[in-house]
Order: structure tokens, then C-alpha cells, then sequence
């Protein structure tokens, strides 16, 4: 059964983003809140959590995950991030966007695009996640929370908890959520930056 926290938006409980954090720690499987949608994570080296995410959203294990960073250090540990993409990503985040970057030894395989090698990171802008980066001092691993039958994200608590009180171990209740598509960047070395999918994330630098 889940653990169900309703967290201020503005002031967040702080005895609550350390729960989360030892949640995560314990293996846990939380839905929390982004600046797009609500997402599922767990801790990135628990492969059992991992198995957990796959189950709940019907997922193959080809599905390309994202690292949920805190900041610019949080990702340039976990990947190789040139100084014209270092720069961008500086002056995009936190925000709405996902970047496709290189991935290090840092990043698990089985999070990596298994012939590309690389990995999605997101900076989310969204005091409640990065309270809980802070703390946790890592990346999460998530994945936007839309189940299988659906074709967008949840963006109701209430009915995360209804549908998956059995599934997850904590339920981040931030309030409705509109669920709207991040703006995906790719940023990987080998070829020049550019927009792959157009969401609400604005990149004017990048406008031909």
C-alpha cells in the first residue's frame, strides 16, 4: 500500500523529502511531480525497482529511461557534455526539456540506448524534486507516468492513488499537473545540436 504525502507547494515539508528520500533508498517506487507531468522514479542502481517501473507501464526493455538531475554537476557526472551543449543546457534548465547526451561508466548499461549509448536527462523546475535530489545527492531514474492503456501522463494524485496504490510505494500529491510534452534536444557529440521533438520548452538559440 502506498504512502500518500500531500507536500505544500511553495514551502514543502521537509520531514517529508527526507521519507521520500529513505523510500527511495529502501528500493522504493514513488510518482512524483515534475514541471510537465507526473513521473515514476526509483533509486538509478536498483535493478528490482527498475523491474517495477517496466511492470507498471507495460514497458519493453528497450524503453530509453531519463536521469532526473538536480544540476549541471549532477549531469556532467554522468555524461560526456561538450562546452557548446554545457552551455545550452546552463541556460535552458531546470526547466521543461530533455537532453540526449553520451553517457559514462556512471550511467548502468541497462539504462543506455543499447547501440547509441547514450541517455535522457531532465533538470525538472519543480521544488519538490529537487528538494528531494538535493538530499538523495544522486540522479533519479524515472519515466513519464502514463500507463499502458493511456496516451498521456496521469495528472491527478487522487487517481494515481486509486489506480496504483498497490503498485507504488509513495504518491507525491502536488495538486493537478496538465500533462504536456517536454522539448527533447539532442546534445550527443557526433553531430551538430537539434531540436527532436518540439514541447513547451522554448530553445530560441536553436530556431533556424
Amino acid at each position: 500500500m502506498a504512502q500518500y504525502f500531500q507536500i505544500h507547494p511553495s514551502n514543502p515539508q521537509k520531514r517529508l523529502i527526507h521519507q521520500a528520500v529513505e523510500i527511495l533508498n529502501q528500493g522504493g517506487v514513488i510518482a512524483l511531480p515534475t514541471d510537465s507531468s507526473y513521473a515514476i522514479a526509483c533509486h538509478i542502481g536498483d535493478k528490482r525497482a527498475l523491474d517495477t517501473i517496466r511492470r507498471i507501464r507495460q514497458l519493453s526493455d528497450k524503453h530509453n529511461f531519463t536521469l532526473v538531475c538536480k544540476d549541471l554537476t549532477q549531469v556532467s557526472n554522468f555524461t560526456k557534455i561538450g562546452n557548446d551543449a554545457y552551455r545550452l543546457i546552463k541556460s535552458l534548465t531546470p526547466g521543461p526539456f530533455t537532453f540526449l547526451l553520451d553517457a559514462t561508466k556512471e550511467v548502468p548499461r541497462r539504462l543506455q540506448h543499447p547501440k547509441k549509448k547514450t541517455v535522457g536527462i531532465r533538470v525538472p523546475d519543480n521544488i519538490v524534486t529537487q528538494m528531494i535530489l538535493e538530499e538523495l545527492g544522486e540522479p533519479l531514474l524515472s519515466s513519464t507516468l502514463i500507463l499502458a492503456t493511456q496516451t498521456e501522463a496521469e495528472t491527478d494524485p487522487y487517481e494515481i492513488r486509486e489506480k496504483l496504490e498497490h503498485e507504488l510505494d509513495l504518491i507525491i500529491d502536488f495538486g493537478i499537473i496538465e500533462s504536456r510534452e517536454t522539448t527533447v534536444i539532442d546534445c550527443c557529440a557526433d553531430h551538430k545540436i537539434e531540436i527532436l521533438r518540439q514541447g513547451i520548452g522554448h530553445a530560441p538559440m536553436l530556431d533556424s
